[in-house]
């Protein structure tokens, strides 16, 4: 029997197909896209950090959503920017560079869902267990869940990703515009069996726990709230938590669509789009929901533009 397998250490990336009219427009929305990301995200969690006001629990557990976004982003959107002008014949890309790329991609998107978790629990303290809230959230349990979300996700994709890179190789076209893991066991001619029963266990634990815990906790936040019938303790529900969902239910729909492309063949570059946007969205949107919502972000940023204004000049 031949022999396919070669493990070739250069990969050709399929890229995004776009027509040279189009081809300016979508880097500049790229790009423009990008370099929002970086500065409303680091912005929201060097604000958080300097601004003693912010250190509290439900800020600090946010910065881990902000480092996220851009971390997710990072390694994806310039490579993307760099292949736009590159004709897709010659849109290579190292193996281990696809690994890392890959890597970075499901650490991504587990860490949204965890650190969102890690939030809710956040959120049902607070209002559940007001008077304990202190007791409970302090600084070495903000630390304890901020560890457990990176650390759950690091080994669930570490894991992953090392079942990929045990398979042989006999092909070298990546059918993405980035590289992801399923794109990566697709060039293996050799059984990958035990990957599709991981990924999917994964992906299976990953949501039922993520949506179960978010039904889990609201339920709970529900049922104090109508037992309670505070107004005020209502009224901080309803602001804090409708934030939280809201950046859950975004996360939750721009990751679902992707999913659901990919078994349509006829719509791969809708797929393709789609999968970009899952990075893209949640990174411009996080920061603005959470600032726009929170006050007390609004606050200092009032009390900052403010000191601007009245600064006198030399």
């Amino acid at each position: 029997m031949e022999n396919y397998t070669y493990n070739s250490l250069i990969l050709q990336l399929e890229g995004l197909r776009i027509t040279k009219t189009n081809k300016h427009p979508v880097f500049l929305f790229l790009l423009l896209a990008y370099v929002f990301i970086l500065i409303a995200n680091v912005g929201i969690v060097f604000l958080i950090w300097t601004e003693r006001s912010l250190h509290q629990p439900m800020y600090l557990l946010f910065c881990n959503l902000s480092v996220n976004d851009v971390m997710g982003n990072s390694l994806l959107v310039p490579r993307v920017l760099a292949d736009i002008h590159v004709p897709s014949s010659e849109r290579f890309i190292h193996y281990y560079e696809c690994v890392m790329q890959a890597f970075t991609t499901h650490m991504y998107g587990t860490n949204a869902h965890t650190v969102l978790m890690i939030m809710a629990f956040d959120r049902y303290i607070a209002i559940c267990n007001p008077l304990q809230y202190a007791t409970i959230m302090t600084g070495k349990m903000v630390i304890k869940l901020t560890v457990s979300a990176w650390g759950v996700a690091f080994v669930l994709v570490g894991i992953l990703l090392g079942l990929t890179i045990r398979l042989n190789r006999c092909r070298t076209l990546i059918m993405n515009p980035y590289c992801d893991n399923p794109s990566l066991f697709k060039l293996s001619c050799d059984s990958v069996f035990i990957n599709n029963i991981y990924g999917l266990a994964f992906t299976v634990v990953l949501l039922s726990s993520s949506i179960g815990s978010i039904i889990l906790t609201y339920s709970k936040i529900t049922a104090a709230c109508l037992t309670n019938k505070s107004k005020s303790l209502n009224s901080k529900a309803l602001k804090t938590c409708s934030t939280h969902l809201c950046l859950y239910l975004l996360m939750l729909l721009s990751g679902m669509i992707p999913i659901i492309l990919h078994r349509f063949l006829q719509y791969t570059e809708y797929r393709k789009i789609s999968a970009l946007l899952f990075h893209i969205v949640p990174g411009i949107l996080n920061p603005i929901i959470y600032g726009l919502q929170s006050q007390e972000i609004h606050k200092c940023l009032s009390n900052i533009l403010q000191l601007r204004k009245i600064k006198p000049s030399f």
